[in-house]
């Protein structure tokens, strides 16, 4: 009874609170026979009209009188009523959790309580089945890519099951796409109060940049989206939901918290990490990835970014703005690496504009660590050696590692299961098969880096799900255009500001393949939309056709939004519309999107008529 009481006593807590207690006692009860039908009836007619701790401590009671009769029921019960009464809030942390090998989320306030609670709930009770049961499908990783298999699998009526070791969301919800992009929101935000052409009068004190306020807004909408990659939402699509590390045990057995899983198909969704260079003393230091970055509670005085790739340039511009002295080192010439050249300029200046200076082509010869100051701060020292021969020496408090990725495929037991990999990733085939046709690898994991972008993970698992358990139908995915990875185009898109996003090929790697052009291009700078905005200048869209057809080949995009100005231009690469028709489709006025049509009636003009 008094276990009984402390849950419902939690369940009132998180119900005031926002959290899962409105949910709970909306399992069903079990259907009882003759007079205790009337009594199951009446405890849930007390259930639906009180608040969750009533719901809750009936629930308990319900469990007490009913567990002989309904052991299962019992069962789900009690995993639902351990979940709620073991929320992160009520733990007591002096560094990032959770603490299992991997790096954790930190602070642990009430947002990241909430994020955790969804994606790494405490004590959580995997399924019981029957030694002999047998998965039409596993999911090994609970990012996007596996987060839509195991799902997607399960509502086309697979048994399904998803394994993960750490929090599901993976990166992107995690410590990539969704906490990044909050952060450039609010650095946009900043750099357009200091433009005296929108109206804002500098004449008086500044407004100051509240460093915690905006980290704390991050896990907030972090937090706010959560729940669609939480552990229930899987359960709730109908697939099983595992935690603990993944093991092939066999060409169709996973071992994952000492049981083993049987499966028909497996899916490899490990994803990767951040890739860490071998530079003389940077393994010993306390440099931070992208897994540590979103943990920052203060704005630190100065940052080092090593790479110049989407990751570094974002995360450059945005603690710039808000205040950091940033540089950038990249051992390339140009940033935006193999970005086209004239879009890797435009980015380049703007992020000088806002502060942040750039050593490309320069070589780090040695990282060291001095004991932090006062103020808690770790001092970092950098030997550098530039361009143009010189050495230089550089000092931060923070030391962003942004070099690259790398794929997570140790300690999966491939070789059990015989899935052969490279020094990529997993080796797969154009239907994203492994080298044990019964298993599938999707993702980062991969060995093709080109797809390593959260929205080709999702389109991969849905590739996936299609040709390991429907390939006989004959039919096209739900959410690709193939079931062939070489068919598929696939955009990308930074998120700087202006935003660089492209398809395909542009002049650089056309003029490598040997593949010869039509460039198309219109500059936004005579973009009406673009001059109202008072956009950065220089920017612009690019569209390439094979050299005397329409067929689209690329696209490059420099603008505001550019990743929405892009898909128009994807859509056209997939599906075979040619760029006349891009001129001859109506577009809204004043819009960014205009300047596509206005490549379209490049071509058109072209060839119109003419009189005399």
């Amino acid at each position: 009874f008094k276990a009984a009481m402390q849950v419902a006593i939690l369940a009132d807590r998180s119900y005031i609170n926002g959290g899962l207690g409105s949910n709970l006692g909306t399992v069903p009860l079990p259907r009882l026979r003759h007079s205790s039908r009337l009594q199951s009836r009446r405890y849930q007619s007390l259930i639906s009209r009180r608040r969750p701790g009533c719901r809750c401590l009936i629930s308990c009671c319900i469990l007490l009188s009913y567990r002989r009769r309904a052991p299962q029921l019992y069962s789900a019960r009690k995993t639902a009523c351990s979940f709620m009464a073991a929320s992160w809030k009520d733990v007591q942390a002096n560094a990032p959790v959770p603490d299992n090998g991997e790096v954790g989320v930190w602070p642990l306030d009430d947002h990241n309580a909430k994020l955790l609670d969804n994606v790494c709930p405490r004590d959580w009770q995997n399924p019981t089945r029957p030694d002999d049961f047998v998965y039409d499908l596993v999911a090994i990783g609970a990012g996007a890519a596996g987060l839509v298999s195991a799902k997607q699998s399960a509502r086309r009526g697979a048994k399904s099951a998803l394994i993960e070791r750490h929090l599901a969301g993976g990166d992107c919800l995690n410590i990539g796409c969704v906490p990044s992009k909050a952060l450039l929101r609010c650095s946009r935000a900043i750099a357009g109060q200091k433009r005296l052409d929108l109206g804002f009068d500098h004449s008086g004190s500044a407004a100051a940049v509240n460093f915690a306020s905006i980290m704390q807004r991050m896990r907030r909408l972090r937090a706010q989206i959560a729940p669609v990659d939480s552990f229930e939402a899987t359960v709730k699509a109908g697939a099983d939901m595992y935690f603990g590390s993944a093991v092939f045990k066999g060409p169709h057995e996973i071992e994952v918290e000492g049981k083993t899983l049987r499966f028909r198909k497996a899916v490899i969704a490990t994803g990767g990490r951040a890739m860490v260079p071998s530079i003389p003393g940077l393994r010993d230091v306390a440099y931070k990835t992208n897994a540590e970055l979103f943990n920052l509670e203060h704005l630190p005085p100065r940052m080092i970014v090593l790479g110049a790739g989407p990751i570094g340039c974002e995360m450059a511009q945005a603690f710039a703005r808000f205040g950091t002295k940033v540089t950038v080192i990249d051992l390339l010439p140009k940033a935006m690496g193999a970005e086209d050249a004239e879009a890797s300029a435009v980015v380049k200046k703007a992020l000088e504009e806002d502060g942040v200076r750039f050593l490309l082509g320069a070589t780090t010869k040695k990282v060291e660590q001095n004991s932090g100051d006062e103020d808690g701060w770790p001092r970092f020292a950098l030997h550098v050696t530039t361009e143009s021969g010189g050495d230089e020496k550089l000092e931060c408090e923070v030391l962003l590692v942004a070099t690259g990725r790398v794929a997570n495929v140790e300690g999966l037991g491939l070789e059990a299961a015989n899935v052969k990999t490279d020094r990529a990733g997993i080796v797969i085939d154009d239907e994203l098969k492994t080298s044990n046709p019964d298993i599938l690898a999707i993702g980062d994991c991969c060995n093709q880096p080109h797809i390593r972008f959260t929205h080709m993970a999702g389109t991969m698992a849905g590739m996936a799900v299609q040709n390991s358990l429907f390939s006989e139908c004959g039919e096209l995915p739900v959410n690709a255009p193939s079931s062939r990875l070489s068919e598929v185009v696939v955009p990308r898109c930074t998120y700087t500001e202006p935003e660089v996003a492209s398809a395909g090929l542009n002049e650089s790697t056309a003029a490598k393949q040997g593949i010869e052009i039509d460039k198309f291009q219109f500059n936004l700078d005579d973009n009406d939309r673009c001059i109202l905005e008072g956009s950065h200048p220089g920017c612009f869209v690019k569209v390439l056709c094979k050299k005397g057809t329409e067929e689209i080949v690329g696209s490059v995009v420099v603008a505001e939004r550019a990743g929405e100005i892009l898909a128009e231009v994807v859509l056209a690469m997939q599906h075979g519309i040619g760029i006349s028709k891009l001129g001859r489709t109506v577009h809204p006025y004043p819009t960014f999107g205009e300047a596509v049509q206005q490549c379209g009636l490049q071509f058109n003009r072209a060839k119109w008529r003419r009189m005399g």
